[in-house]
Parts: structure tokens; sequence; C-alpha cells
């Protein structure tokens, strides 16, 4: 079998629970190389645990999943090679410049060539004009890029982005969706969680919903559309969003949010 066909990450069966607390009650997902999968779902749904397991951080109590074609329990070492994880909020440092935390995490990760590596991102992450300022001076938006860009030294084939546009602005969530659409364009691929239903309908060509430690659907936003039938107006067909999808399948039709 090619390689491009194998998916970059498989997941099979997936159980965690946290004392009396199910978490993960077998979950199964494949995401395709190059493509953008947006893991959706409330808060406490699960998505956090399944990116801490896949990223080796977590154990999982039954089940397995690959990332990369290597296992993520017998192969962790090769695992962490092939992945960079994003989590919820931006770990850069606000001392150094833009610039210069590149700089850092490149010699970190014996990289060749710090500094083109740096001035190369600054530019894919259209950072140039504020590479030499510090970070503390960054916008929220500023940050998550940089942020992502420090996770794609050493041009790991696949990215985990846990919730990255949390407590951000409307005009910054916007930088960073362009920011994730040009991840895979490269080819790299992505797992997204998210709580924001706009945020998934935009960004992956999969998308996936955890509900009560499940996958309960699983599907193109065209086949998620399908699961619930349009409305009807005046003869006019009114396609459903993902929000109406979402509660639809969930049964919490009377909530206003995800979150």
């Amino acid at each position: 079998m090619m390689t491009d066909q194998i998916p970059a990450i498989r997941v099979r069966g997936l159980e965690k629970s946290y004392k009396q607390l199910n978490v993960l009650r077998g979950v199964d997902f494949d995401v395709a190389r190059g493509s953008i999968f947006a893991l959706l779902g409330s808060n406490g749904a699960g998505k956090t645990t399944i990116i801490g397991i896949l990223a080796t951080l977590l154990k999982a109590d039954d089940g397995a999943a690959e990332v990369d074609g290597f296992d993520v329990a017998a192969q962790p070492a090769r695992v962490r090679e092939s992945i960079s994880l994003t989590g919820q909020f931006a770990a850069v440092d606000e001392i150094l410049s833009g610039r210069e935390n590149l700089v850092l995490v490149a010699h970190l990760r014996h990289v060749p060539d710090p500094g083109r590596i740096a001035e190369d991102l600054l530019e894919r992450f259209a950072l140039t004009e504020a590479g030499a300022r510090k970070v503390s001076t960054y916008s929220g938006g500023m940050r998550r890029r940089l942020d992502i860009a420090m996770s794609l030294i050493g041009d790991p084939p696949v990215i985990f982005l846990d919730e990255p546009t949390t407590g951000l602005d409307p005009q910054a969530r916007l930088e960073v969706w362009h920011a994730v659409s040009e991840l895979a364009a490269r080819g790299t691929t992505v797992l997204l969680t998210t709580q924001y239903l706009d945020e998934a309908e935009h960004l992956a060509d999969r998308i996936a919903i955890l509900h009560e430690g499940r996958i309960i659907v699983n599907g193109t936003l065209a086949e998620l559309q399908a699961l619930h039938p349009p409305t009807k107006v005046e003869y006019v067909e009114k396609q459903p969003t993902l929000e109406d999808i979402f509660f639809a399948i969930t049964g919490d039709g009377d909530q206003r949010g995800v979150a």
C-alpha cells in the first residue's frame, strides 16, 4: 500500500476513564494525509483527552491509535518525532522577539540554519515586520500565528491544534483560520479540536462530532447536511448550518451555543 493511502491518524476503540468518569467510550476515526479534520464537541466531551493520547501525553485504558504509521503506545518516540502540538494558549516567550522565539526553538530541535528557518516562517505567517519586536507587544492573533509557526519547525507531518482560537477576537480568529488553511495547502495533516461550530464549518475537510465519549457522526459538511433535511420556505431550500446539525444529532436543541 502506498504511504499516502495510509491514514495520517488512525484511532480504534479508544477508551479512557478517570475514576468513575468515562471520558472516552470507544472512539474510532481516521484522518487522511494533508487534510484538516475537526473534532467538534462541547467542553468536557473528551477532545483534549484524545489529543493527549495521540500526542503520547496520556495512556489509553483500551483501544489503539497510530500517528504517521506509528503506534502511540508501542512507539511513542517515533510518534513524537512526527507531530507537533499547539495547546489552547500560545506557548511563546513574551520577553523575546518573534524571531528570537523561532530561532530558540530551531536550536532546541537541532534544525540547521535557524536564522533562515525563522525568516521563512515569519514571512509565511505575515510576521516579518513584527519579527524584531518583543512578543509582549503582539496582538492575540499574532501570538497565535507565531505559536503555530514555532510548531512547524522541523516540518512535522502531523500537527495537533487544540482549540487554537480560544479567547481570540473575531479578527484574530480569521488570521488563525488563514494560517491553518495554509498548513493543509502545503501538505501538513491537521487535527483540530474546537467547540466553535463556524470554525469547523469553515476549515475542515471532515468533521467528527464527539458527544458523551463517542463519535456520533463523522463526514464532510455535505454529508452531515444530508443527515438533516433542508428547511423549505416558500419553495426555497435553506441548507442546515452545522449548528442545526450538531443540535439535531446530540439532542441539545434547547442550547444556544456549544460552549
